[in-house]
Formats: C-alpha cells, sequence, structure tokens
C-alpha cells in the first residue's frame, strides 16, 4: 500500500456536516414517538413510524462512514440511542441540521424541493455526500432523481453508434449542446448499499445525494428533483438555489519512470470505494478524453484530486506490467502532493528489434471531443500514442474535421515526435470519395490531395486511382477494419447460390449444379438427409457452419467499408497490405488466406481503428515492425517494412519474436529444389494477464467464434475457452491456410522457443499464429522455381467476392468512373481465372 498522507476525507468531514449551531442540536422537547414537536432550530420534525426510520438513519449512518464522511461521534451515538427509544422527532431533530435540502412529494406525487439547515461545502475534483431528507405525503415508492443545469457533460456531439458499441451510451446524456461554461456538477444519488435505488415508503426518510464540483471557490448551483416523469411542481418548486463554497482539490504531481529509469508517460486510472472515476468522465476534454476510464500523464505532470483513497492503476500498453495499488492524499499532511511510479515490463520485442505500431488512428469524429468533427490536436494525439508504448501511431485525417485536421499533415512525422515514439499525419479515406468500396489507409504521404480535389471534396469514388496516386508518390495503401462486409448471412447467401446454379428450379443443388460454383462445403457434408442434394436449408445450415471455419469458402455480403475492392486492387498490384487485429478476426484472416493463396504479395498490419471502431486505447491492434537495433524509429522505413511483411500482428499481449523458416524471416522468400521438409522457428510469449474478452479469445460470444477479435462491440458471452482458463495458447504452423503443427505455450510472460519440421511440396506460403492474438507475415517457400498458386477454391472464391461486390456497389460509383472500373474488374477476375488454372496444374495427381 502506498500513502502519501494518512486519513481519508478527514480534513473535510467536519466542515462538510456539521453546522455551527451543532452544540443546539441537544435542546429538544420530550415526546412520544411519532409526535410533532418544534426543533430548536426552528423546523417541525413530521409525523413518522419511529421503528422504520431508526433504521433508515442506521443505514444512512453507515453509508457516511463507507464514504468517509462520518458524522460527528456524539451525533451519531445521540442518534442510535433516540432510535433504540424509537423517538421519532428526537431523530429529525438530530439529523436535520445536517440535511442539504428538503424533498416534499404531495399525496398527487408532486415534488418541490427546499434548502435544509446543513452546510454547503463542497470538495472540488471529488464526491461529497449530501444528505437530503424526504417528506413523502404519497407514499411512493419510486425513485428519486437529482439533476442540475449546472450538471451534465462539458462536450457534445459524440456519435450515437460509437458510445451503443462501448455501453456507455450514458455519456451522450445532457449533452452540452448550448455550449455552457458553468457545468461544474456532477450529481448522482447514493443508492448502493446499504442505501437503496427507491423510496420506501415511509412518510420521512433520509437518502444521500453525492455531488461533484470540477471548479473550487464560491459556485452557485440550482438542485432540481423529481421521482419520475411530471412529478415535479409547478412554478420550479422541485428547485432550490444553493450557493457552495467548494473548497480546492489537490494539485497532484506525477513522476513516471520507465523500466529503463527514463521519464516517460503513462497510462493511470483512478477509482474511488464506489467505482467513481477519476477525473470523472463527463467533465473531460482534451488532452482527457471522456470515453476512456484512463488517463495518461507525463512525467512531472499533475492530476486533481481530493482527499480521500483511491485504487490507482498504472502502465503503459499491453507490452507493460498493469499495476494495482492504494492512493491515501491528505490535504493537511503535505502542500505539494506527488505520486511516483516505476513502469515495468513483461516484453521488450524492440531488444530483438521489432519496433510497434498502430496504421490506423484518429483525432477527430466519432467519439470526439467536445467538438468531434474538429478533434483534438498533435499534442493529444502523441499523449495516447506515448502512453500506450507504441513506438509509431498513424493519425489519419478523414471525413469529420477534414477542413481543420489536414494543417497538421506534413510529409515528415510531425514534431512532437520523440525517437521512439513517432506519429505522423496520413489520410484515411472515409466520409468522402470512395468510402462505398471500402475506406483506404494511405500511409507516408507526401502530398495529401489527390490531384483536382478540393481537400475531401472531389476524389475518385472506387479505390484504384486513389491507390495508384498514392503508391505513386512512394505511400503505402491498405484496407483498414477489413471485416467489415466480409460476413456471412447464411440465408441470403443461400438464396445467391440457388439463384445463380439451381438450372432446373427445383430450389435444391445436385452434384452437377454445384459443380458450377463455389459451395461453402462439399455437396456431401451438406447432404445431411443423404438424398444426393443440398437443401435450401442444408444450405443455410452449411453457411452457419462455415461461419465458424477458417479458411472458408462462403462468398460474403460485401456491403460495407472494409477490404471490399481489396480482390481487385490488389490483383492489380496497388494494394500493399489488409489491416487485421480490431474487426471480427475469421473475417480479417480468411480474405488475407485466400489472396495469399493466389500468390499475391499481399502483407497483414494490425490497428485499432481508434476510437470511431474502438475508443478504448489506441494501440489495441498493432504491426510489429522488423528493423534491427535503432538509435531512433524511421517512419518512412517502418512503414517500408510494413509493406514488406517484415513482421507480425498482435494485440500486444502476444507475440512471435525471430519466426524463420530455414532461416529466412516474414516477407523474405525461401527457394528449394524440390518438396523438402522446412524448419520453422520463433521465439514465443504470452503475457499472463491478457484480458478475458471477446478481442483476445478468452471468452466465446453468444454468436459464436465468428465474432472473436472484433474490438468493435461488446458482446453478451457463452463460455470461457479452457485454453486461457489453464493458462496456455495454443500455436500453429498455417501452410497455405491449413494448420499442419501446434504446439501449447505457457501464458507466463517468458519467452519460449518453438520449432516444428513441417513438409512442404507445391510452393507454398508459411507463417506462425495462435488464434486469435497473433499472427505472423509468411514466408514465401518456392519449389522449383513455381509461384504460388495453393488453391484452386480460393481463385474461384475470390472470383464470386469480385461479382458479388459488382452487384451490390456499382451504382455508388460515379457513372463517368464506371467504364473504367469494369474494365479493372474485369481484369482481376481474368488474373484469378488464370490463378485458378495454374492451381489445378499444380495439384498433385
Amino acid at each position: 500500500m502506498r500513502t502519501i498522507w494518512s486519513h481519508l476525507f478527514l480534513a473535510i468531514t467536519l466542515a462538510v456536516l456539521a453546522p455551527s449551531a451543532v452544540n443546539a442540536q441537544h435542546e429538544h422537547h420530550q415526546a412520544s414517538p411519532g409526535r410533532e414537536i418544534p426543533s430548536a432550530s426552528g423546523s417541525e420534525p413530521r409525523a413518522v413510524e419511529a421503528q422504520p426510520l431508526a433504521a433508515n438513519i442506521e443505514r444512512l449512518i453507515s453509508a457516511l462512514e463507507y464514504l468517509g464522511a462520518p458524522l460527528p461521534t456524539e451525533t451519531r451515538d445521540a442518534l442510535l440511542q433516540a432510535g433504540q427509544r424509537r423517538d421519532a422527532a428526537k431523530l429529525q431533530q438530530l439529523l436535520d441540521p445536517f440535511v442539504l435540502a428538503i424533498v416534499g412529494i404531495n399525496p398527487e406525487a408532486r415534488v418541490k424541493a427546499t434548502r435544509g439547515q446543513g452546510p454547503a461545502t463542497l470538495q472540488q475534483s471529488g464526491y461529497t455526500p449530501a444528505i437530503i431528507k424526504i417528506v413523502n405525503e404519497s407514499r411512493g415508492t419510486q425513485r428519486l432523481r437529482i439533476t442540475s443545469p449546472q450538471a451534465g457533460p462539458v462536450y457534445a456531439g459524440v456519435a450515437e453508434l460509437s458510445m451503443q458499441r462501448e455501453h456507455q451510451e450514458h455519456l451522450r446524456e445532457n449533452e452540452n449542446t448550448e455550449g455552457r461554461t458553468d457545468r461544474f456538477l456532477d450529481l448522482e444519488m447514493f443508492d448502493s448499499p446499504p442505501m437503496t435505488p427507491n423510496l420506501s415508503g415511509l412518510e420521512v426518510e433520509y437518502a444521500l445525494a453525492l455531488i461533484y464540483s470540477s471548479e473550487k471557490g464560491p459556485r452557485e448551483a440550482t438542485l432540481s428533483f423529481d421521482a419520475g416523469q411530471g412529478t415535479q411542481d409547478l412554478g420550479f418548486r422541485g428547485e432550490v438555489p444553493v450557493l457552495f463554497q467548494v473548497k480546492p482539490a489537490l494539485q497532484v504531481k506525477v513522476h513516471v519512470t520507465d523500466y529503463d529509469g527514463k521519464p516517460t508517460t503513462a497510462r493511470l486510472e483512478f477509482l474511488d470505494r464506489q467505482g467513481h472515476v477519476f477525473p470523472p468522465q463527463p467533465k473531460r476534454l482534451a488532452p482527457d478524453l471522456f470515453f476512456q476510464k484512463q488517463i495518461y500523464r507525463a512525467d512531472g505532470e499533475t492530476v486533481l484530486l481530493p482527499p480521500g483513497e483511491f485504487t490507482m492503476y498504472y502502465g503503459r500498453g499491453p507490452e507493460y506490467k498493469w499495476v494495482k495499488d492504494t492512493l491515501s492524499l491528505d490535504e493537511e499532511e503535505n502542500s505539494a502532493p506527488a505520486i511516483s511510479v516505476k513502469l515495468g515490463r513483461w516484453i521488450n520485442p524492440a531488444e530483438r528489434g521489432y519496433f510497434s505500431g498502430d496504421h490506423h488512428i484518429h483525432a477527430s469524429g466519432c467519439a470526439h471531443y467536445s467538438m468531434p468533427t474538429v478533434g483534438v490536436d498533435p499534442p493529444d494525439m502523441f499523449r495516447q500514442v506515448q502512453g500506450e508504448g507504441l513506438n509509431v501511431g498513424s493519425v489519419l485525417t478523414w471525413g469529420p474535421g477534414f477542413d481543420h485536421q489536414q494543417h497538421f499533415f506534413a510529409p515528415l512525422p510531425n514534431p512532437a515526435s520523440t525517437p521512439f515514439s513517432v506519429i505522423k499525419y496520413d489520410i484515411e479515406v472515409s466520409g468522402f470519395g470512395s468510402e462505398a468500396l471500402g475506406h483506404l489507409c494511405l500511409l507516408n504521404l507526401k502530398e495529401q490531395i489527390y490531384p483536382g480535389a478540393h481537400g475531401s471534396n472531389g476524389w475518385p469514388t472506387w479505390t484504384l486511382p486513389t491507390l495508384r496516386w498514392a503508391k505513386a508518390q512512394g505511400a503505402v495503401t491498405g484496407y483498414p477494419h477489413s471485416g467489415s462486409g466480409l460476413g456471412i448471412r447464411p440465408k441470403e447467401a443461400s438464396g445467391r447460390l440457388l439463384a445463380r446454379l439451381d438450372t432446373n428450379k427445383n430450389g435444391s443443388l445436385d452434384s452437377a449444379e454445384a459443380a458450377r460454383g463455389v459451395l461453402p462445403e462439399p455437396i456431401a457434408a451438406m447432404d445431411r438427409n443423404k438424398d444426393g442434394e443440398a437443401s435450401v436449408g442444408e444450405l443455410i445450415a452449411s453457411h452457419d457452419r462455415v461461419a465458424d471455419q477458417l479458411p472458408n469458402l462462403a462468398i460474403p455480403e460485401l456491403n460495407s467499408v472494409g477490404a471490399q475492392e481489396i480482390f481487385v486492387t490488389a490483383a492489380l498490384g496497388a494494394c500493399d497490405f489488409i489491416s487485421a487485429m480490431d474487426t471480427e478476426r475469421i473475417r480479417e484472416w480468411n480474405a488475407w488466406y485466400h489472396l495469399l493463396n493466389c500468390g499475391l504479395p499481399l502483407k497483414a498490419a494490425g490497428e485499432t481503428d481508434f476510437p470511431c471502431m474502438s475508443g478504448t486505447r489506441v494501440g489495441q491492434g498493432r504491426t510489429y515492425v522488423f528493423l534491427d537495433r535503432q538509435k531512433r524509429v524511421d517512419y518512412t522505413e517502418w512503414c517500408r517494412g510494413l509493406a514488406q511483411g517484415h513482421s507480425y500482428v498482435s494485440d500486444g499481449y502476444a507475440h512471435a519474436l525471430d519466426f524463420r523458416v530455414n532461416g529466412k524471416k516474414a516477407g523474405e522468400e525461401l527457394a528449394i529444389g524440390a518438396p523438402a521438409t522446412v524448419s520453422v522457428s520463433a521465439i514465443v510469449a504470452f503475457s499472463p494477464e491478457t484480458p478475458l474478452e471477446t478481442p483476445y479469445g478468452g471468452v466465446i460470444p453468444v454468436e459464436g467464434l465468428r465474432e472473436v477479435g472484433n474490438t468493435i462491440d461488446l458482446h453478451e458471452t457463452r463460455s470461457v475457452d479452457m485454453r486461457f482458463k489453464r493458462g496456455v495458447r495454443l500455436v500453429e504452423v498455417v501452410v497455405n491456410g491449413a494448420v499442419v503443427a501446434s504446439a501449447e505455450v505457457p501464458a507466463d510472460g517468458t519467452q519460449h522457443a518453438v520449432r516444428f519440421d513441417v513438409p512442404v511440396s507445391r510452393s507454398s506460403w508459411v507463417a506462425l499464429r495462435q488464434f486469435p492474438e497473433l499472427h505472423t507475415n509468411p514466408v514465401n517457400v518456392l519449389v522449383a522455381h513455381q509461384p504460388i498458386r495453393a488453391s484452386y477454391n480460393s481463385a474461384m472464391w475470390v472470383i464470386g467476392c469480385i461479382d458479388q461486390l459488382w452487384d451490390v456497389r456499382n451504382k455508388n460509383i460515379d457513372a463517368r468512373e464506371r467504364g473504367d472500373a469494369a474494365k479493372a474488374y474485369e481484369q482481376a477476375r481474368e488474373f484469378y481465372r488464370r490463378i485458378a488454372k495454374q492451381a489445378l496444374e499444380q495439384e498433385p495427381h
């Protein structure tokens, strides 16, 4: 336990709860339980059964102690004694001087509020308990709510979809659409045990509100109360203005040293005993982002915190240990509070020459910030990249905020960069241009605006021209969130197959009809009733089965914004990579496998698409590029290594260092004169603290394996993967998409050497993976100088994807460009037809 100052909220407790007339509370008239008599302070106790009121007050006393703001000892003891005597009037006389507001609910359930006798002292950056007295003539048991015009988010404009994906819809409530500057409060009724969420129905009871202020000094706020829709009394009587005196928070200096003793930036998270996140998310503007629980602080920076006790977490990305600690702050013991954190790694890929990057990060749009279409500036994005331990962050300007963000573009990395934390502004074609045919990540651009375009206006409406323009200036090109649009809808996919192949129109496929196309499974596997045909139901069931298989031959929908036109542009040499690690893993890797089987030099690259696909943190998907030992990371060289495939993709919790096939590294070719057995080796390591979430494979979504790896949406889960529970990972060797060897490796944070002997009978690509966290780029093994033509079915599957894409999306291409697009699509089809023919010729006889 880390203690900087002792005890919890003691310095402010008396100021918050003890009125100047505290001694007068002992002057009272004796009365029988429930009798109304005037109190010494002038208020009138209400008739109420004493026993339930005493129980309510005992729970209130316990809650205040739990919250670190206990009543004075003499008051507490007097209340307990009055409860034992069942003296309702005395109970109210003792507690009413501490009441901030009195809420009356009349028999028609109309609510009105008046100021109580209690003090109005708050603690900046802390949640101060406030006692609320409820006089409930309606005897209702609904929930009491507290609101204020001075409460609510300080930002506005966050996309609804972004918050739905992260189950943070509450962060969109009451957004600051008017741009008010006086939203300094955060309010809630404390309804956790021992308190209750709803009113009890007793005529008199006491509740607790928690009031947070982001500002210090005298601040007036209006508190509003209601007990449901339409219950607030007329004429603003449900509101009460309060002048608060807000005590200043502690400016806590943060000292951050990296594993090597050098100052750096850390990811930090502060929680109180009730689970409140500090600073509260609705009160954050850049550099702190409201949709994240954590904050990032560089060495020497500060964070505002109240006196009290916190659970503190700290780390710096998935390569680091995520440490839990306790923190106690007391304003009286030190006027210059500080905390020191020493970060520790469990692995350091750079020691073996591998440098991490996330090629898909945004500084505007989706979840961003007070003005999402403008976004935040480079120092704020650099803080995220450095705080997650990334060596490279590509900050991509896209549709929202384009006019503002384009000013940060330069041919070289942004000046905020440091030798081992580099950010560069580039482009994602999204929200404009060819977005309907797949978004594009354009990395290492020298010019950011397409010739003849004006900002984001006037770009081509299909992807090939843009990719060729980018590659002509030396850029690296690829498609992001590649699984988007590559999903399988069993009913629709089955209907398309029948429409194309069912020549006799009997509603099923026989063997002759099936031979004319690519089916998700051989007809014998689909024909469960053994009648020699695949019925509609059997086709649907087959598509549903293979959606959980890698690889599979089901033709996807091609109806979204992921790797759509990649099947055309990769064949025509305009695309370097397909993105992975942020959408459904089977979808991503399936498309990649089929294109590799056609002999294409397409590489996989890891991304996050922060904060549109995931606002949790940058670097959830990463590319680890081998650059050997470096004194600084060169962005151009890193992008070149990504394009050449000298890399592996990972979520950062899984690593394959020094992957080799007969000594050749990822992205290289191995030539052998005849079929032979090759040696596959690597150094693999897995974190012992991988989060138990669907993106990492530790739990299986209710939808099945097809959703594993998806960082976009939180999923309900149905089971735990026992490999994770037992603390091991299954490492697999993949040859032409098929697993040919495997080994279990402990997930213990240490590096393990693995070696496999693998037979190669024809030209093949060979890679190492651990589903869904890790995949190396392949080594191409060329046998007798033959190109890789691994699968006839893969080539035909790709042609099916091109046909499907043209059918559903060709109308999105501008009419003036559609003719050129049609020619390119046919060129690509012809390319894959040749591949399919050559694959058949290479198949063993």
